[in-house]
């Protein structure tokens, strides 16, 4: 049984406790840890409680550590974890920066524990069998990857948590927070490092925050897969995200949590996200948070499967900044 704990109880950690919680013959939540000592009521009864998590470290000596702080909280709390020994499961951005991103890979093997960072797109049905088919080379080598994200946040969005808006906190806007799994998944599908991009950002809501609302970028892959990304929080309402993949006898498209493939024979639909009974936490979240987690403690149990490392989150960390180089400069950026 793996003793567990939470490092911050706001918007997402609600989907880590369900998903802690179902594991029930996996895992037990020892604590959670907030400043804001009202969020003790979101953990579960008998759960303790902490507001400093270096003590909950000492105290508690979990065996995993889920963190789900701002942004810029990130490398700094893995970083304390690992070296108190502890295995980490992490939410989203790796770290602010690639620079960041670097030092944060390295505390594996340099602690002698294990990281998983929570991409759980990846796991979704809909890219579980994606990926299948790509690899298969069934439908031909792939040309192109276009990904878009076209959704609203309005300016009470960053007034209710201010670090959203700033770049030191929030290490950018739309790329890091809203668009960074499409983004993920573009790489992930095109099955090869990035080789260049060429991007740009921009402020075209009147909102007076550092970070970008709108992003575009044509990227070049290694493989010679070439992609386009767009992506924005200034659209009227959230739009169904789209990932089309383009290969030379098939396009495959995953919107509205479902595969189609689009060839001579017309339209099908290959797979479907799961929904579950009693989904928890927003809508955007996904529904493969408590897969992702569930395989990350069968190897922690058992010491062997799959798992989202921090490398493996390293490409569209420097993806972003690519994106964000390339505006300010003019420039293309190469790898």
């Amino acid at each position: 049984m793996l003793k567990t704990v939470i490092i911050g109880l706001g918007d997402i950690s609600p989907v880590h406790i369900a998903a802690i919680t179902s594991l029930q013959d996996k895992a037990v939540l020892a604590a959670g840890c907030d400043t804001d000592e009202g969020r003790k009521a979101s953990l579960p009864p008998g759960t303790a409680f902490y507001a400093d998590y270096k003590e909950m470290l000492r105290q508690e000596k979990p065996d995993v550590v889920h963190i789900c702080l701002p942004h810029y909280l990130h490398y700094q709390a893995a970083r304390d974890a690992a070296e108190a020994g502890c295995n980490v499961f992490a939410e989203k951005p790796l770290a602010l920066n690639y620079r960041d991103g670097l030092e944060y890979a390295k505390l594996e093997a340099a602690n002698q524990v294990k990281i998983c960072i929570c991409l759980q797109n990846r796991r979704n049905k809909t890219s579980e069998k994606l990926m299948e088919l790509l690899k298969s080379g069934e439908a031909g080598p792939i040309s192109g990857i276009h990904g878009t994200v076209a959704w609203k946040r309005s300016k009470a969005y960053y007034d209710a948590k201010s670090w959203r808006g700033i770049m030191s906190l929030a290490g950018g806007g739309c790329m890091i927070n809203q668009a960074l799994h499409t983004m993920d998944l573009m790489y992930y599908f095109a099955g090869s490092p990035i080789k260049s991009v060429k991007g740009t950002i921009a402020q075209i809501l009147d909102y007076g925050i550092e970070v970008e609302d709108t992003a575009a970028a044509r990227i070049e892959f290694e493989n010679g897969v070439t992609g386009l990304f767009t992506g924005s929080v200034a659209n009227s309402r959230d739009e169904a995200v789209e990932i089309e993949v383009s290969c030379e006898k098939a396009t495959f498209t995953i919107r509205n949590q479902t595969l189609y493939r689009r060839d001579q024979g017309g339209e099908t639909i290959l797979a479907r996200d799961d929904v579950p009974a009693l989904a928890v936490g927003k809508a955007v979240y996904g529904n493969s948070h408590q897969k992702l987690i569930a395989q990350f403690y069968q190897v922690l149990q058992t010491g062997s499967g799959d798992y989202i490392r921090p490398q493996d989150a390293l490409m569209v960390t420097r993806f972003i900044d690519a994106v964000r180089e390339s505006s300010e400069t003019g420039k293309t950026i190469r790898f």
